[in-house]
């Protein structure tokens, strides 16, 4: 089996130890780590030089909240995503660090190569979720898309074929891109390519945005 292409990822985190051990264990898998630093507001700054594909971000920062640094980081650089690696698995934090645009919220007791894995598939744009979180935030979509006002499907909604539309269906119940493969028997990367494809029709950016607009669709159904 291949070996993925290198990750370009900055580390923020406000703990010297964990920061570098992050760090060591991204290097140590092959990938680049471009930047580290335990301040918000200069991962911010450094952003738009240091380019990561990947921001492994901590929740809690001296100088700035979670929610202010992933809004800062995709004013920066619209097209990085945002890894959640924190201690905290407080409702309202998973939700807040979501909304704002984080792609993944991993919690800090995650193995090594749970971590690595989740650092990989942010990198596709895949939504990743410690266990148990997943189902939070699609239970927040699905009360989101309940309120009087959602959208909800039209004639003016793109078209997508068939098999888009079956994809699409699989993202909303929460299964990951590995999982809808097996399920429709698809390679990984075809799987991949209907996702991308589905987000270019709905100009949407990520997985996390297309889950929600599908949810709000009722295709979770």
């Amino acid at each position: 089996m291949g070996e993925v292409e290198a990750v370009r990822v900055m580390v923020v985190d406000d703990h010297p130890m964990w920061r570098h051990g992050v760090a060591r264990d991204l290097t140590e898998a092959g990938h680049l780590v471009v930047a580290t630093t335990g301040e918000g507001h200069q991962a911010v700054r450094i952003a738009s030089a240091a380019r990561p594909d990947v921001v492994v971000l901590d929740l809690h920062l001296p100088d700035a909240g979670g929610v202010e640094v992933i809004r800062g980081l995709r004013a920066a650089l619209p097209e990085v995503r945002v890894l959640m690696l924190s201690a905290s698995g407080e409702e309202q934090d998973v939700l807040e660090a979501v909304k704002a645009g984080a792609t993944g919220y991993l919690l800090k007791s995650a193995a090594v190569a749970e971590f690595l894995d989740a650092v990989r598939c942010t990198a596709r744009g895949e939504a990743v979720f410690t266990p148990g979180l997943a189902g939070l935030v699609l239970g927040e979509y699905r009360r989101l898309a309940a309120r009087p006002g959602a959208p909800a499907g039209d004639g003016g909604t793109p078209r997508l074929t068939d098999r888009e539309t079956e994809v699409l269906r699989l993202v909303a119940k929460g299964l990951s891109y590995k999982q809808i493969a097996e399920r429709l028997g698809l390679s990984h990367r075809t799987v991949q390519n209907h996702v991308q494809n589905t987000l270019g029709k709905l100009h949407l950016h990520n997985r996390v945005e297309l889950t929600r607009y599908a949810i709000a669709r009722g295709l979770d159904d």
